[in-house]
């Protein structure tokens, strides 16, 4: 079955084809500046040449328009015609409680998406506006949603719920939700499954450190805890977002600052995290230099970094009741050497044992183990594929 895969932002899209019968990658770019001038479509065929066709998109009817006449374009494409895309999944943000789990997308489906925008506002109305190119251009291919909050949705209430008057949960829907669900659940389902042991008896801790970074309680294949929040702002510091503070300092900054609610916002979210500490960027590779050429700042804020994504793991691991692996994952997890020596070299009082040398040397792009032979907790670079678990859901629910 050939799945097209959407990830939809309110000036961009992502896509790619997958054959999900053997899992290969058909297909792939990004549609870009959409709506914006100097709107570009990116094109590579797997095994092709990359193309690039500049041409305004005024919607993301238009993009998808473009992406699909790439694809059976009779020079560079890969089907023949769209009869051939069996099915759309789509990445939606934030599904609430509504969803546990993928699901067919329906008129009923898109409005209770719409509803849960005041939980994502950003993000899940960008969603909505790839379904609906989608539909109008494909109607009668079947479309499934696949939330990045519903991996997290097995949590225990003792866990997503905040210290506030019940009723801030159930009338306000205020509690802990999550996000990167996808790539948490398929990290996590690769470790188990280099484990020797039961499914239901493993304890993983998984690190999707990026620029939005989260973490993950995984036992017996599900969540039990994660850092992010109400909303991805909670958690470890990020490329510009704060994490975790004193909630009062929203209101000391207002007061000293003079900032509305738009411009606080705008303080914690895009200005804070290693940006706001080193001063000097957002890009973990960017700091790794400075640091490398004595910026104090920039070391700062990769030791800050670190030590906080430690203290979730130490405290995951309580949660957990002990730990039998431990995986790094996305753009910084899977690439910066560094940042994984620095939390997981300092892990040995739960019995991690790194291989410093193998994790400075080991062939980026592939899943290895970093540990020692004689470590009794395992830790894993596995590199994520959130596009595979979307695809995987929407041909196991299409083909129903």
């Amino acid at each position: 079955m050939k799945v097209l895969v959407i990830n939809a932002g309110s000036s961009s899209l992502k896509y790619q084809l997958i054959d999900v019968d053997n899992g290969d990658v058909i297909a792939k770019g990004l549609c870009e500046r959409i709506g914006i001038d100097g709107s570009m479509l990116t094109y590579k065929p797997t095994g092709g040449d990359k193309h690039e066709f500049k041409q305004d998109m005024k919607d993301h009817t238009d993009a998808i328009r473009m992406v699909l006449d790439a694809l059976v374009d009779p020079a560079i494409g890969v089907v023949k015609s769209m009869d051939e895309i069996d099915a759309v999944g789509h990445r939606i943000v934030h599904g609430g409680e509504k969803f546990a789990k993928s699901a067919l997308i329906t008129d009923e489906l898109i409005e209770t998406v719409k509803e849960l925008s005041t939980l994502a506002p950003l993000h899940n109305p960008a969603n909505l506006m790839g379904i609906d190119a989608c539909r109008a251009i494909m109607p009668n291919t079947p479309m499934v949603a696949v939330f990045d909050t519903a991996f997290h949705q097995t949590m225990p209430a003792e866990a997503f719920l905040y210290g506030l008057p019940y009723e801030a949960y159930t009338e306000l829907m205020v509690r802990r939700y999550g996000f990167h669900g996808t790539s948490h659940l398929y990290v996590s389902g690769r470790a188990i499954a280099k484990l020797d042991k039961p499914v239901e008896e493993t304890r993983v801790i998984t690190c999707h450190l990026g620029n939005g970074s989260s973490i993950a309680a995984v036992k017996g294949g599900k969540c039990i805890d994660t850092s992010m929040g109400l909303t991805p702002l909670e958690g470890v510091p990020m490329g510009t977002r704060c994490g975790d503070m004193d909630p009062a300092i929203v209101t000391y900054l207002m007061d000293k600052l003079n900032l509305d609610r738009k411009g606080v916002d705008t303080y914690m979210n895009k200005k804070s995290g290693v940006l706001g500490i080193s001063g000097v960027s957002s890009d973990f590779r960017d700091l790794g230099e400075a640091a490398a050429q004595g910026n104090e700042r920039a070391q700062l804020a990769l030791n800050t970094f670190a030590y906080k994504v430690k203290k979730y793991i130490g405290a995951y691991a309580a949660a957990l009741g002990g730990v039998d692996a431990i995986v790094f994952t996305a753009g910084v997890g899977e690439n910066d050497r560094n940042i994984r020596e620095a939390i997981a070299g300092e892990l040995g009082y739960l019995g991690v044992e790194l291989d410093r040398e193998y994790n400075q040397n080991c062939p980026r792009g592939e899943e290895v183990e970093i540990s020692t032979k004689e470590s009794r907790v395992k830790v894993f670079v596995i590199p994520t594929d959130e596009e595979m678990v979307i695809a995987r859901d929407t041909a196991a629910l299409a083909a129903k």
